[in-house]
């Protein structure tokens, strides 16, 4: 359910009023030289990465059209920023290159970049329907980026600063055991975003491994199963057709929600049910019933708080049949009620919950599975996106990634595996009932993230 935003309203708050000045504080004189944009690192298969990988590509053949600036920029960006200005700010960057993902989530990036010679940062936020809302480019701070940490309480420090509420473990992980090292409330349940999506994939694994689904079944949208974005599934036309493997890797590469709601479709909410409680979750009642995300959308958006007390009101058995009866037929709320969505609602009650020893028993569980016959593909899909971590290659064979967010809740959650074939799983959750959590509040937990996978192998 990522794309309810975390940071993007704070962003778009910032970057669309500030970015003409935020550009022009590291603007070289303007030149007539063919814009031209290389990489040398991997933009992620996210809304923002997606966008983000446009606007290099599109650096080369300046001015954009004003038909592709209404197409990839929102509504409240194009009324503050002109095309005639946003061109004139872009003109300036005339060689730039990406060096590296300093951040990513499904609403926004941080980009290290390079033009002619210059270090810059590039902070791009997309809204509900994946349109760039927010758009920051500055020159890099000429002093030293803080160091990631090398201590345990460095680690501890900067998780806990991120929000009010923060729940960090560090764990080794072998044989399907979870053996901690270092932890802050870490068999405290929290809210998870889209990281509720690796029990979906838990259940989709033991569908298929029982034989009832296969990787290449088809499955077909309707616009009863339409979500909300992140994701682009949702912007296709219903009867459009897709592998059940299509939609596992949309669902965890670009978290799309749309995806997410086929496979819960396809597996049957008892069946996601049973998977958490299969995996090891200490209390699988607090997810049931089992959310879609267009059932999350419904409660948060229609009529909210009214719809959403109704159900708060209920036993599971109750809710279940509002979800049946009501929530189901309700129709999708519009992009532009998730666009409104800025802050936290009913974080504690409405969303999914697990701890981060939960969500270390549910790695192991897919680790399993995936070395069963015929379940690889559970790990190719869990590391196609590594969430901008950027482990060094030379020590780690694989990283498998899955967030969440919405207003108030970030979740980064890794499992990663050195050459020597030793794995270990870092989880972050932060949760602000009061608050979003803003770009800056999160991007140092990816450092915390780093330095705690350092730690855990010396």
């Amino acid at each position: 359910m990522n794309r309810v935003r975390t940071a993007a309203a704070a962003l778009a708050a910032a970057g669309i009023v500030t970015a003409a000045a935020a550009c022009s504080s590291a603007a070289k004189t303007p030149t007539t030289t063919a814009t031209t944009a290389t990489t040398v690192a991997a933009l992620p298969a996210t809304p923002p990465g997606v966008q983000a990988r446009w606007l290099l590509g599109t650096l080369a053949h300046l001015p954009i059209p004003a038909a592709a600036i209404t197409a990839h920029f929102d509504q409240v960006f194009r009324a503050k920023v002109s095309a005639a200005q946003l061109n004139a700010i872009l003109g300036q960057f005339t060689n730039m290159r990406l060096d590296a993902v300093a951040l990513s989530t499904s609403e926004f990036v941080i980009l290290n970049v390079t033009d002619n010679g210059h270090p810059q940062t590039v902070t791009l936020s997309v809204d509900a329907h994946g349109q760039i809302d927010g758009l920051r480019l500055a020159a890099a701070p000429t002093q030293a980026a803080p160091p990631v940490p090398a201590t345990w309480a460095a680690v501890d420090k900067q998780v806990e600063q991120a929000a009010p509420r923060t729940r960090l473990l560090v764990a080794s992980v072998s044989g399907g055991d979870c053996r901690p090292i270092q932890a802050i409330g870490a068999t405290t349940p929290a809210p998870l975003g889209s990281a509720f999506k690796l029990y979906v994939l838990d259940a989709l694994a033991r569908a298929i491994a029982a034989g009832t689904v296969s990787w290449d079944q088809r499955l077909t949208l309707t616009s009863q199963l339409k979500s909300l974005p992140s994701g682009e599934l949702s912007t296709e036309p219903a009867g459009t057709q897709l592998t059940v493997l299509q939609a596992a890797e949309d669902m965890i590469s670009s978290s799309d929600n749309t995806a997410a709601d086929l496979l819960i479709n396809l597996v049957g909410r008892t069946a996601v049910e049973a998977a958490a409680a299969a995996s090891g979750m200490a209390d699988p009642a607090l997810d049931t019933p089992f959310l879609t995300t267009r059932e999350l959308f419904v409660l948060k958006l229609d009529d909210w708080p009214a719809l959403a007390d109704r159900y708060l009101a209920l036993d599971a058995a109750g809710r279940l049949a509002m979800l049946t009866g009501t929530v189901d037929r309700a129709s999708l709320p519009t992009v532009a009620a998730a666009t409104a969505w800025t802050t936290p609602r009913d974080i504690g009650s409405i969303e999914w919950f697990a701890s981060p020893a939960d969500i270390c028993k549910v790695y192991a569980s897919l680790a399993a599975l995936a070395r069963e016959p015929g379940l690889a593909p559970v790990a190719s899909v869990l590391q196609i996106n590594d969430g901008g971590l950027g482990l060094d290659p030379r020590q780690w064979q694989q990283v498998w990634f899955k967030g969440g967010s919405e207003p108030g809740v970030v979740t980064l959650n890794y499992l990663a595996t050195t050459r020597g074939g030793r794995s270990y799983l870092v989880s972050v959750m932060a949760a602000n009932p009061a608050a979003p959590i803003s770009a800056a509040a999160t991007a140092p937990l990816l450092d915390a993230i780093k330095g705690a996978f350092a730690l855990a192998v010396k």
